[in-house]
């Protein structure tokens, strides 16, 4: 069991800044390092995808084989490998894989992947979990999700929401979140 000494603020790790009406994203990251998780999805078209990719979701090409892999990123831990293959699912699988941003980003991602493909786009929705998403299906029928968190209201009905299921927020009184841990 982890002790309430062992609370640190995970924005402190993260490349994502901590939610709030004038949040500015971190500058896209071009370092190497070990990929502690990254997603692959195949397709038959790499330049297709890649300008998808590039122009509608704010990725940008770390580096690529020509014809077969084109590794693409945004910020810190938001690595996605494109993987030349001869066939691609007819639909998009119920399955999907969200990366994050600030709330400023959610409108030009969607007019931008809407410009480039006007189906593709589902939402902005706000959820109960204080986030808001946006949910796109690439030209490889990939399901992606861009999420942003909202500024958090403890007195608005995200908070109920999550207070409802026992997680309530830092500083609102130590061993709170105790089952959580």
């Amino acid at each position: 069991m982890t002790c309430m000494s062992d609370y640190y603020d995970a924005f402190e790790m993260s490349p994502v800044p901590s939610p709030g009406p004038d949040a500015v994203p971190p500058e896209p990251f071009r370092g190497i390092y070990g990929m502690p998780a990254f997603v692959t999805i195949p397709t038959s078209d790499l330049a297709a995808s890649v300008d998808f990719w590039v122009r509608g979701l704010g990725f940008f090409e770390l580096f690529g084989i020509p014809g077969t892999l084109v590794h693409l990123r945004r910020w810190a831990f938001q690595d996605v490998l494109l993987v030349h293959t001869e066939n691609v699912p007819e639909r998009a699988p119920a399955m999907s894989f969200s990366f994050a941003g600030v709330l400023s980003q959610v409108d030009p991602l969607v007019e931008a992947c809407r410009a480039l493909r006007p189906d593709a786009v589902d939402g902005p929705r706000d959820t109960p979990w204080n986030t808001r998403d946006v949910t796109v299906i690439t030209p490889e029928n990939a399901r992606v999700v861009f999420t942003a968190a909202k500024p958090f209201d403890p007195a608005g009905p995200e908070a109920r929401n999550l207070a409802a299921i026992g997680i309530t927020p830092p500083g609102a009184g130590r061993g709170d979140n105790e089952a959580h841990v």
